[in-house]
C-alpha cells in the first residue's frame, strides 16, 4: 500500500467509516464497523476508532472526522456554527486522546435559530460538493432519515431545513396499524407517482390518505408492495410541497446513494425541477479533504 498521510472518518449514529488517504489526497482503502455514536460513551470513541483503523494507526496518525462524533453525546462536542456561513468551520475542534501519536480533529456542524435546525455531517458533504463544483449556487438536497434542504450561495450555506420523512416512514410502517398492510420490500412505480402527485397537490389530506392504505387492504386487497410505494409517495409529496420555496426555480443537486436518492431525483423531475445526483461518499471524502487542507494551512 502507498504511504498513508492521514485518516478520514465519517462517524454516524449507527456506523463508523474510516478511509486511509495517501499523500496525494486519494483514498487507498476503507474500513468500517458498527461502532456508531449511539453505541458508545465518550470514553469509547478512541478505542472504537483504533479498532476500526487497525494497522493504519500504528504510528503517528492524524484524523479528520465529521458527523455525530462531534455531537453532545460524542467524543467531544464541536459547537455548531450559525448560518449563514461557509460549510466548514474556521477551525476544527480537537479531541482529547490517550496517545501523543494520535491527533484527532472534528468538523463542527451548522445551526439555524429561526426556524430552529441543526446538521452534523451534511455540512461536510456540502463542502465537498462545493469543492468539486466551484462557484455553484443553488439548493442541495441530502436525503436520509432526516433529509436536509440547504440553500447555498457564494460559497455559504444561507439557510436550511430538515424533514423527518425517513423517520416518519419507518414509524408509520413499523409501529402503527399500517404495519399490517405495508411490505418491508417491493415497489409499485405507478402507485408511487400517483400518491406523490396527490400529496403535492393536496398535502392537507395526508393523514386521511394514510389510513386509506389500511382500509383498502381490508376492503380491496391492496397489495403490501403497492401500499409501501403509496406511503412513500404520500410522505415525499408532502415534503416536496413544504420544501417548494427551496427547490422551485433553483439549480438543484441531490447528494446521496441508492434507491432513496434516486427517488428524490425522480420526484423533483416530475415537477419540472431537474437535479444532478452526486455520490455521497465522493462528497464526504472531498469535504474531509478540504477540512484537512484547512488544518494543514493553519499550521
Amino acid at each position: 500500500m502507498s504511504e498513508i498521510a492521514w485518516l478520514a472518518v465519517d462517524w454516524g449514529t449507527s456506523n463508523l467509516r474510516v478511509w486511509a488517504i495517501d499523500t496525494s489526497g486519494q483514498p487507498l482503502d476503507q474500513r468500517q464497523s458498527k461502532a456508531g455514536m449511539a453505541t458508545l460513551t465518550p470514553e469509547g470513541f478512541e478505542p472504537a476508532l483504533l479498532n476500526a483503523a487497525g494497522d493504519w494507526a500504528e504510528g503517528p496518525t492524524t484524523v479528520v472526522a465529521c458527523g455525530m462524533v462531534g455531537a453532545r453525546q460524542g467524543w467531544v462536542e464541536a459547537p455548531y456554527t450559525p448560518v449563514p456561513c461557509a460549510p466548514l468551520p474556521a477551525a476544527l475542534t480537537p479531541a482529547t486522546t490517550s496517545s501523543d501519536s494520535l491527533t484527532v480533529h472534528i468538523v463542527a456542524g451548522l445551526c439555524q435559530t429561526n426556524p430552529a435546525d441543526v446538521m452534523r455531517g451534511e455540512e461536510t458533504q456540502i463542502a465537498g460538493f462545493l469543492a468539486l463544483n466551484p462557484k455553484w449556487d443553488g439548493v442541495i438536497c441530502l436525503p436520509g432519515t432526516h433529509t436536509k434542504w440547504a440553500h447555498v450561495s457564494a460559497g455559504e450555506v444561507v439557510s436550511f431545513q430538515t424533514f423527518m420523512t425517513g423517520d416518519l416512514f419507518a414509524a408509520l410502517s413499523q409501529h402503527t396499524v399500517l404495519r399490517h398492510s405495508v411490505a418491508d420490500t417491493g415497489w409499485d412505480e405507478a402507485a408511487f407517482l400517483t400518491a406523490l402527485d396527490d400529496a403535492l397537490s393536496r398535502p392537507d389530506r395526508l393523514a386521511a390518505r394514510l389510513f386509506s392504505l389500511r382500509a383498502e387492504d381490508l376492503l380491496a386487497n391492496l397489495t403490501p408492495e403497492t401500499a409501501r410505494a403509496r406511503l412513500s409517495g404520500a410522505l415525499l409529496g408532502a415534503e416536496l410541497a413544504a420544501a417548494k420555496p427551496y427547490w422551485l426555480g433553483q439549480q438543484l443537486a441531490v447528494i446521496g446513494a441508492g434507491k432513496v436518492a434516486e427517488v428524490y431525483v425522480q420526484a423533483l423531475g416530475t415537477q419540472g425541477a431537474p437535479a444532478i445526483l452526486v455520490d455521497n461518499d465522493a462528497a464526504t471524502l472531498a469535504g474531509l479533504k478540504a477540512a484537512y487542507a484547512s488544518l494543514k494551512g493553519a499550521v
